[in-house]
């Protein structure tokens, strides 16, 4: 009698153990306030930074001149692409046919094409200078159905393109708290958007920039959800072998 009750009893001490397991927190960054600082920024246009590829195309009246922009490039993108570009480097200069060593490092796309073209009009006649940043990039993840990072070629993209792109959020995303991560001149700030409301649009978060990643938490449901299917798998695979232990125990009766 003594030895059945304690079978009950390390079976009740089994359950209770696989059944209180913690809910696991989902969310990443929970502890950081709903907003972060501000971008001083705020106009959407793209500065050129260091490392950044850029595809420089040159019409002018000298076919010749053109061929050295547009038949040259001197590095590829992702060592894949057919498509070449000039490297930024670690000084902030890209080395450019005719010019040489051209600091472009904290320009806009329409400075440099403008200063570029300038400097250009000493070798060529009439110089149209078209610069396209080929390494312009977002990364969408959390809950979303097609998490990834995303090449934008036309540097313009805002919040809801970069949702559609990640084949919008699941039913658990959380639409009223949608983080975006900004890193600029070495410098993170992070803001939280609420898409339930249309001021969001106004937010400088909204329209992205390069290298931003969007971020989608799921809300306390899946938490839920997610604790109950752990710990009933747990539960029912103990209660199982508790069982089988207590038949085999009743079988040598």
């Amino acid at each position: 009698m003594m030895k059945k009750i304690n079978i009950y009893c390390f079976i009740t001490t089994l359950l209770l153990i696989t059944g209180c397991a913690g809910s696991r927190d989902l969310v990443y960054f929970s502890n950081m306030a709903n907003t972060g600082a501000a971008n001083n920024n705020t106009n959407g246009t793209v500065v050129i930074h260091q490392k950044d590829i850029l595809n420089v195309t040159v019409t002018s009246l000298n076919p010749e001149s053109n061929m050295l922009f547009n038949g040259n490039k001197n590095v590829g993108l992702n060592n894949q692409s057919t498509r070449g570009g000039y490297k930024v480097n670690e000084n902030g200069f890209v080395n450019l046919p005719l010019i040489g060593d051209y600091k472009i490092e904290g320009q806009t796309i329409e400075e440099a094409q403008s200063e570029i073209g300038k400097k250009l009009s000493a070798f060529v006649k009439s110089p149209v200078v078209d610069i396209q940043l080929l390494n312009f990039k977002i990364s969408v993840i959390g809950e979303v159905n097609k998490p990834s990072t995303f090449i934008i070629t036309d540097e313009n993209v805002n919040l809801l393109e970069a949702l559609g792109m990640a084949g919008d959020m699941t039913v658990y995303g959380r639409r009223e708290n949608v983080l975006v991560i900004r890193t600029e001149n070495g410098r993170r700030t992070m803001n939280r958007l609420n898409l339930n409301k249309v001021e969001s649009m106004d937010s400088p978060y909204f329209n992205l920039k390069q290298n931003d990643i969007v971020y989608v938490e799921p809300d306390k449901s899946k938490a839920v959800e997610y604790s109950q299917s752990t710990r009933l798998a747990p539960i029912v695979v103990a209660s199982i072998s508790a069982l089988a232990v207590l038949a085999a125990v009743l079988l040598r009766r």
